[in-house]
């Protein structure tokens, strides 16, 4: 089971960017289990570099540009340089800010062009008794995957966030039922292309539902955010579900 945590903003001092890694580091070879931590951009290029730990590195948005005069920006060849071998791209909280899905393919074409594997994140934002939320799942995946080659949609994670269960404006709590049902969907999507793809569940998960979640949900991990900095609690999450 594949555990990747989006420490966001959340982790402001490198003496606890340094804790996460290694209680990280502790549990990582706990059977089934890898993880992949997702620092800020600076604690990235604290941690990753010279990294020979079970213990792998993403970053958290790139740029979809390839450099030159763009102030602020990080590339996918810096962030690979650095040691990055995932991406997280298309996140709920980048589309709120204005990405489409033009930007997240683009950004997606660069993670792969550069050797790094992409984790996509699709999710609705609401959900309406017509179940139109469907073929909004489908338009984000449809968007990236129809500009990809056989062999590059092979190698992209997907993570499925459903934006109305999220964070502590969350209007509901996704049930184990609800979430494998949308996992069937999202398979069957992918199937379309064809390609298999690891499928991530991302929304308010903790120690005490990912053991429910994950049971006959057919995900292959989880997106963490806030739980993953914390030590215990991500200590707590990893051996809920190991």
């Amino acid at each position: 089971m594949l555990f990747v945590g989006n420490w966001k903003a959340y982790i402001e001092s490198p003496q606890k960017a340094k804790a996460l890694f290694a209680a990280a580091k502790r549990v990582a070879g706990r059977k089934g289990i890898r993880i992949v931590l997702a620092p800020s951009a600076p604690y990235l290029g604290l941690l990753a570099p010279g990294n020979r730990s079970k213990v792998a590195f993403a970053l958290q948005d790139i740029s979809d540009s390839t450099g030159g005069a763009a102030t602020g920006e990080i590339t996918a060849a810096a962030a690979q340089a650095l040691g990055a071998r995932y991406v997280i791209v298309g996140h709920s909280e980048r589309r709120a800010r204005g990405e489409n899905d033009d930007v997240v393919r683009s950004k997606t074409q660069h993670v792969l062009a550069h050797g790094m594997t992409p984790i996509l994140c699709v999710g609705e934002h609401e959900r309406d008794a017509d179940a139109q939320y469907l073929q909004f799942i489908r338009a984000q995946i449809t968007a990236v995957f129809s500009a990809l080659s056989a062999k590059e949609r092979t190698q992209v994670i997907i993570a499925y966030e459903p934006v109305w269960a999220i964070g502590p404006q969350a209007t509901g709590v996704i049930t184990p039922e609800d979430l494998s049902e949308m996992i069937l969907y999202i398979r069957k999507v992918l199937g379309e292309y064809p390609s298999v793809n690891q499928v991530l569940y991302g929304g308010s998960v903790e120690a005490g539902n990912a053991r429910s979640l994950a049971a006959g949900s057919g995900i292959d991990g989880f997106l963490v955010g806030r739980a993953s900095t914390d030590v215990q609690n991500l200590t707590s999450l990893i051996k809920a579900v190991s």
